[in-house]
């Protein structure tokens, strides 16, 4: 068959460990036979950024903008542990971190459903979708050791020179501290994309912060979302019969536990870290949550919401099997050459996009499977395969 060709780029960005051994076998078994495939590649692996200083990082969301849609491996956010194992410069920050504050914009994350995978929590009937806000709070945060006794305060200074001072707290021996902050305009950017989502996907959207400890941080978050909820989308949501609501996190999280799903839950950065992951393996796995940036501008990269998979890596090192899911990973291709192929006009890239989703849930609706699925799955007798194996069971019904 002709290959499906492709007229703009996409952003390829390459990752870390056991997620780049999938990416490439992704790639020859499941894409590169039937599309011409077209990517500005990026090779987001620890030992290059730190070869280029994380410019290679910066580099790749710069060409997100440019060619408005970019596809991207897990990678490593390095800690202790890794600056000596890959003897690096400095402690490099979240690739993903870095992306996002280019970027701005709102991740999406959304369970992948498939029959024989039952939620943990038995009333979730419909996938919960996770919004996060891409910018600030403690990924962009700094941090400071106190050695001992004294004060520290937060000071705001003015262009004009003039100071505003908080006190943060006196010590009277050694301790830490951590400054974070957000921008009125990245908040006002994240509401819009969480109301503007909710209407495409006709879904109500909740949101929750802490507000009644954090009396302005978070507050300023409600206050951001209600006054653009009343000025801009009150009557489309009442049009649309659907329903915006803010309620405290911990509310959030009792209210999320007893409902049957099938709602979009705004959460702040961190919060929709920690939720998402949750939600995803509540769901039945972490390798089944698809993940996408959505930035106001109309810039949108696509990701898995799991990390590395770095045992398996090690044991991949040693030549010994492993069975490792690509499911998000899969679908992270899929949902960058489906909006590829929406932006260029390309209806055979998206088409194909959906021939591919549709073979991967087959092939584990027909009990075709990785080992993390085979322990949880209702499907009587399972078939375990390794890693290459599960990818070319799909690439056989594809």
């Amino acid at each position: 068959m002709e290959k499906i060709k492709m007229t703009t780029p996409l952003v390829e960005m390459d990752g870390d460990e056991m997620t780049r051994i999938l990416w490439k076998m992704i790639k020859e078994n499941l894409l590169e036979p039937y599309i011409d495939l077209k990517t500005e590649y990026y090779d987001l692996g620890l030992e290059h950024r730190n070869e280029t200083n994380d410019q290679v990082t910066v580099d790749s969301a710069m060409a997100t903008k440019k060619y408005k849609v970019a596809v991207k491996c897990a990678t490593i956010t390095p800690n202790a542990a890794r600056m000596d194992e890959y003897d690096l410069k400095e402690m490099w920050k979240s690739p993903n971190g870095t992306i996002r504050a280019i970027l701005d914009g709102t991740v999406f994350r959304a369970p992948i459903v498939v029959k024989g995978i039952e939620p943990c929590v038995k009333n979730w009937k419909k996938p919960i979708t996770i919004a996060r806000h891409a910018y600030g709070d403690v990924y962009k945060g700094s941090e400071m050791k106190i050695p001992g006794a004294g004060k520290v305060e937060l000071v705001y200074t003015a262009e004009d020179g003039s100071q505003t001072k908080e006190l943060v707290h006196k010590f009277d021996g050694p301790g830490i501290v951590q400054g974070m902050h957000n921008l009125n305009k990245s908040i006002e950017s994240f509401a819009r994309s969480c109301f503007t989502y909710a209407l495409d996907t006709h879904q109500d959207l909740w949101f929750a912060t802490k507000d009644t400890i954090s009396k302005k941080y978070d507050h300023t978050f409600k206050d951001i979302f209600q006054e653009i909820y009343d000025a801009e989308f009150a009557d489309k949501f009442e049009a649309a019969g659907i329903e915006y609501f803010y309620t405290l996190i911990d509310d959030a999280v009792a209210r999320v536990m007893k409902s049957e799903g099938g709602y979009i839950w705004a959460c702040k950065n961190y919060d929709g870290d920690v939720m998402s992951d949750m939600v995803s393996s509540a769901f039945g796995s972490l390798a089944m949550m698809t993940s996408v940036l959505v930035s106001p501008e109309g810039y949108y990269e696509y990701e898995a919401a799991h990390g590395t998979v770095q045992r398996h890596y090690y044991k991949h090192l040693k030549g010994e099997e492993t069975s490792t899911n690509s499911v998000a990973t899969i679908f992270a291709w899929t949902g960058a050459l489906r909006k590829r192929g929406e932006l260029d006009g390309i209806q055979e890239l998206c088409d194909f996009a959906d021939r591919l989703e549709k073979a991967t849930i087959d092939t584990i609706e027909s009990g075709e499977m990785t080992k993390d699925l085979a322990l949880i799955t209702t499907i009587e007798n399972p078939t375990v395969l390794n890693s290459e194996g599960f990818i070319k069971a799909i690439a056989k019904r594809l």
